[in-house]
Parts: structure tokens; C-alpha cells; sequence
């Protein structure tokens, strides 16, 4: 097992790479507890649950909803929940992204730690601090920063996870690499097919180096008010195009990544040939690199995005495989690109 610290403003958050659901009452710093699953994960999973009361609710994007939050609240208050009580979220991003609302809004907010069930969740979603539910189909609208207490990684939970949803913690994966870790990106281009085969090494290198890369920029910028922007390479066109497709959020992510690297060679920041590597790598792992979508639907989705200040967005650019930089782009220049596609 290894493990990784994120030092947020209130509370320090412990990464647990390698760990096991099995062991979770270890981390449990009380008896006052109240787990948080979906259907599925409870299916495969709720033997290794230890004796808690639990709340299980539905999957996928339709229910990470303020809905959702408030049938968790009432079932709360009708088991007696307390400031006292810890609450767990067992599951994969919607999961633990309603978990740390609802734990951190629920009675001015209580104690909670995740156990990441899904490759998305382990190398990004549970780690950082960011929680929060959709509102009207816009990701994320509603939402705090809190650090859960702990996140346990268990690599053993992605047996049971659908290909699909494996790709979509790909293209979390290639982000990373793309904006940070050059020495990552070739690892990836040199075990995709092993990555797809569930080789556990593989598997156990991409999140460690992504959950690595996530919380030292979360450390330096918890709250995203700079460098942690880098972070959304990929999901400015992403969340638009998951918006007005209904594709899963990894696809959307690797067709935001090619649409970020072109704008990148336009601007003479990244080179023809690199742009075709990354373009090669996510074709290699299955990730779609060209998609028929309502153009005029993403651009008035992508303008409803959490970063855009009037007229400009703030938007991330890669300057060579594993090094980005933030700018800004005027909402104009964005919509003239994806025009031109």
C-alpha cells in the first residue's frame, strides 16, 4: 500500500493507494457510521461492507442531483444522525461527489472518508476535495471544497468495472500525463495494451502517478483560484459535449483533449507530431478522438461553464507533452474554433 497526503485548509486528507474495502473499519474513527452506495458497487460489494447503517442510492449523471442530496438528508434525519456521525461514501464519482456534499453541508457538515471503487474515480474524482451535485444538466454547478479524511484505493473493486468505464479513468489518466508528466505519457504509450488487459502493475502506476500529480497541485491551490485550473485540460469542450451527448464523462474528456491540443498547435505551442501522439495514444486506448455533435449546442453549453469570466474563459493549453499553461480565451475565439472543425 502506499499512501499520499493532500494538506487542505481545515483537514488533511490520506490517499490510500493499494488498500482494501475489507479494511475499512480500520479508518473509521467511530461508531457513529452511515455508508453511501449505489446499486451496483452494493451488489457486487456490500459482503466486504463492515455492519453499518447504509443508504443506497441509483446511478449515473440523472441522479447526482440536489434531489438526490435531499433523500439522503431525510434518511439521515430519520436514522438519528448526529455531528457525530461518519459518513462513508462506497463507490465511484457520483457516489463520492454527493457523499462529500452531503457530508459537508449535512448539519454545517460531519466527518467523511471514501472507499473509490472505479479507474475515474481512484485517479481523480475522490481526490481533491471537490464535491458537489449537477444542477439542470450543468456539471458540478452546485458544489463546496472539503477534504474527506481518507480515500482508499482499492484496485481489486476495478475487476468488476465495465470497459467503458475503465477508458473513462483512461482519459483521466492521459490528462494528467499530458499536463504534467512527460516520463508518464511514455509509460502509457508503452503499456496501453497491458493497461487494457487490467495488468495490476499498470494499473497500480497510473494512480499512484495521477493521484501524485492531483495533490501536489491541490496542495499549492486547494480552492482553484490558479495553478489547479490546469486540471480542467480537457473538460471545458468536455462537460459540453458529455452536456448535449450523453457520452460518459472519459469519452467527453478525450474529444475536449484533442479539441485543447488543436487550439495548442494553432497557437505554436505544441508540435504536429506530438499533437499526433497524444491523438495516437487515446485511439490506442480505445478513447474516441472525433465525434459528430450540435455545434451550436456545445458553444451555448460550454458558455455556461464554471469558468468563464464575461466574455473570456479561462482555458488550458499544453506547451509540449507535460507542461500546460493557463490562459485566457475569448468565448468568440472558442466558438470560431469548433466552427471551423
Amino acid at each position: 500500500m502506499k499512501q499520499i497526503e493532500i494538506q487542505g485548509e481545515t483537514k488533511r486528507s490520506t490517499i490510500m493507494i493499494g488498500e482494501c474495502l475489507k479494511n475499512l473499519s480500520n479508518y473509521i474513527p467511530s461508531q457513529d457510521v452511515v455508508l453511501i452506495t449505489d446499486e451496483t458497487v452494493s451488489r457486487y460489494y456490500q459482503k466486504d461492507f463492515p455492519e453499518f447503517r447504509a443508504i443506497t442510492i441509483g446511478t449515473g449523471e440523472r441522479i447526482k442531483t440536489l434531489d438526490t442530496a435531499g433523500i439522503i438528508y431525510q434518511e439521515l434525519l430519520d436514522m438519528d444522525a448526529q455531528r457525530s456521525t461518519f459518513i462513508v461514501g462506497i463507490g465511484g464519482g457520483i457516489v463520492c461527489d454527493i457523499t462529500g456534499f452531503v457530508a459537508s453541508t449535512f448539519l454545517r457538515g460531519v466527518r467523511f472518508g471514501f472507499v473509490s471503487s472505479t479507474l475515474l474515480s481512484q485517479v481523480d474524482a475522490s481526490v481533491g476535495g471537490k464535491n458537489g451535485v449537477n444542477f439542470k444538466g450543468f456539471k458540478n454547478m452546485v458544489g463546496v471544497f472539503n477534504q474527506p479524511e481518507f480515500v482508499i484505493c482499492d484496485l481489486n473493486l476495478l475487476k468488476t468495472l465495465p470497459e467503458r468505464e475503465l477508458l473513462s479513468g483512461f482519459a483521466e489518466v492521459v490528462k494528467h500525463a499530458v499536463i504534467e508528466d512527460r516520463d508518464l505519457f511514455a509509460f502509457i504509450e508503452n503499456h496501453a495494451a497491458k493497461a487494457l488487459a487490467l495488468d495490476q502493475t499498470v494499473l497500480e502506476r497510473f494512480v499512484h502517478d495521477s493521484v501524485v500529480i492531483k495533490s501536489a497541485v491541490v496542495n499549492r491551490d486547494e480552492k482553484e483560484k490558479g495553478e489547479r485550473r490546469k486540471l480542467n485540460f480537457g473538460h471545458t469542450f468536455g462537460h459540453a459535449i458529455e452536456k448535449t451527448t450523453g457520452i460518459p464523462h472519459g469519452e467527453a474528456v478525450s474529444l475536449g483533449m484533442v479539441l485543447a491540443a488543436s487550439l495548442s498547435v494553432r497557437k505554436q505551442l505544441l508540435s504536429e507530431k506530438e499533437f499526433h501522439r497524444i491523438t495516437r495514444l487515446l485511439e490506442n486506448l480505445k478513447l474516441p478522438t472525433v465525434l459528430e455533435y450540435d455545434k451550436k449546442e456545445v458553444m451555448a453549453a460550454l458558455k455556461k461553464d464554471k469558468k468563464r469570466e464575461g466574455d473570456h474563459i479561462h482555458f488550458v493549453l499544453i506547451n509540449g507533452i507535460g507542461k500546460s499553461v493557463i490562459t485566457e480565451i475569448s468565448i468568440q475565439e472558442l466558438t470560431w474554433m469548433i466552427d471551423s472543425r
